[in-house]
């Protein structure tokens, strides 16, 4: 697939304070919506893992494959983490892992399943006030590189990364992002660019583009 080009920005050191939140792309009734933060330092909301825009209404059941993810594997980045379902916070948004499992990645239960049709989405936090987060290093992905994903079934999918990409969470692309038919793809998502602060956190999304592999 086509790919915009890359923004390599600078981004804080993980020393400074935590963008916990990962905007993902609302789908609204009118259509396809932008991107929306919450408070990154909302603590007492947080306690139970940040949220974000979600890609469906909070009214759609949540789907139950018989083979969910549970393990994620990037060798390139040495990233071998556990996957947990995450659904829609009480808000209508996209749920991510507890701000204290920053070892751990987020699969959205109301999307597609990773290898089935459409376009997976896994999700996880950058840093933390302790350090670096499950996909601190997703930037450095290269095109090529291999993703799998372990599902409950005892199935093994493999994908391809073609694309790693930033962009401006006012501005991110619905249409490459989200959807539950065509070819089986999976979309990695964390914060990147520059540290902003505030209700905003990070500027941008790291966005891995991968395509699964026969």
């Amino acid at each position: 697939m086509g790919s915009s080009p890359r923004r390599d920005r600078g981004r804080s050191p993980w020393s400074k304070p935590l963008a916990v939140v990962l905007v993902l792309v609302g789908v609204f009734a009118v259509g396809a919506g932008l991107g929306r933060t919450a408070g990154p330092f909302d603590w007492a909301e947080a306690s139970a893992g940040s949220s974000v825009a979600a890609p469906a209404p909070a009214t759609t059941p949540a789907r139950k494959p018989v083979g969910r993810p549970v393990r994620l594997s990037v060798p390139a980045i040495k990233v071998d983490a556990p996957v947990t379902p995450v659904g829609q916070a009480r808000d209508g948004s996209v749920d991510v892992p507890p701000l204290t499992e920053t070892d751990q990645t987020g699969w959205y239960n109301r999307g597609a399943v990773p290898g089935e049709p459409g376009r997976a989405i896994i999700v996880g936090h950058v840093d933390s006030k302790s350090g670096p987060a499950v996909f601190y290093r997703l930037r450095e992905l290269k095109p090529g590189a291999l993703i799998r994903v372990t599902r409950t079934d005892r199935t093994v999918v493999s994908f391809t990364v073609d694309s790693v990409e930033y962009f401006d969470k006012a501005k991110l692309p619905a249409g490459r992002v989200y959807g539950d038919s065509g070819p089986a793809e999976l979309r990695l998502i964390t914060c990147g660019g520059t540290w902003l602060g505030g209700r905003t956190g990070y500027e941008d999304n790291v966005i891995v583009f991968a395509t699964r592999t026969p």
